[in-house]
């Protein structure tokens, strides 16, 4: 793909579905800031993705991000507007998940900790996106925010979880309305068993609502990248407000 002069950044891009989405954005031509905690990790995935060269230099560079702290995630798109002036897609993908447990063994820092990646975060990314995309000349942009599945329906001892994704959900809706005014589209991905690390376990057995433990379908994570490139490539005048992308076996339709 000819490269171009528009900018992505990815929040949690050093691994699983942030990785691939940058990696893919990457390969279609874009100039892409891969965000995460670790910035050796980062590097990494950059290495990976193989960092093609254009006219203008290698075309994606990584920064170290908590998406929890306000001002780091300040920092960093002050980073991305001193760099590239501009940007045009954020994938508000960082998050985290906790282990099973029920409500009364969530303890408050688990629950702050959860809240602050999942919900905070993506707040505040989205929050300075906007900023950046308000100023900027063309104006607009799209972020496209990692809902899940559990944006509809729960896990069984995913309270955390849920919670957040659910919250997304309100995120999504109300910064899409807000966006309409200047040109900013606001989207949701929701994505269900992806066969990554952080899903083997759903190969192997994992609680379903009826109290058995069962083993669940999952799904390449082209899946992922294809629905998410799809949402990427439309014109501002477009927007896919919500897209879940799901094992085809997997058991959501009908759960609990």
């Amino acid at each position: 793909m000819t490269p171009h002069n528009r900018i992505a950044l990815v929040t949690g891009a050093g691994s699983g579905i942030g990785q691939a989405c940058a990696t893919a954005l990457l390969h279609e031509g874009w100039r892409v800031m891969f965000a995460g905690r670790r910035l050796e990790t980062l590097e990494a995935a950059i290495s990976a993705a193989g960092n093609p060269t254009d006219e203008l230099g290698k075309r994606a560079a990584a920064i170290a991000c908590d998406v929890g702290d306000e001002a780091s995630v300040q920092s960093m798109f002050a980073q991305v507007q001193q760099r590239f002036g501009r940007l045009d897609l954020l994938f508000n993908n960082a998050g985290i998940s906790l282990p099973p447990a029920t409500p009364d063994e969530v303890d408050a820092a688990s629950w702050r900790q959860a809240v602050d990646t999942n919900l905070n975060g993506a707040f505040f990314c989205l929050s300075q996106a906007f900023m950046l995309m308000r100023k900027q000349d063309p104006q607009g942009g799209r972020i496209i925010n990692n809902g899940s599945i559990s944006a509809h329906a729960p896990r069984p001892g995913s309270i955390a979880y849920t919670t957040t994704k659910h919250a997304i959900t309100g995120l999504t809706r109300a910064a899409a309305l807000d966006g309409r005014a200047f040109d900013i589209a606001v989207g949701q991905i929701d994505i269900g068993n992806v066969a990554s690390d952080m899903t083997e376990r759903m190969a192997r057995g994992v609680p379903q609502a009826d109290g058995s433990v069962r083993p669940e379908a999952r799904m390449d994570m082209s899946a992922v990248t294809d629905t998410f490139m799809a949402m990427a490539r439309l014109p501002l005048s477009a927007n896919v407000l919500f897209m879940t992308v799901m094992a085809t076996k997997m058991p959501f339709v009908g759960r609990g």
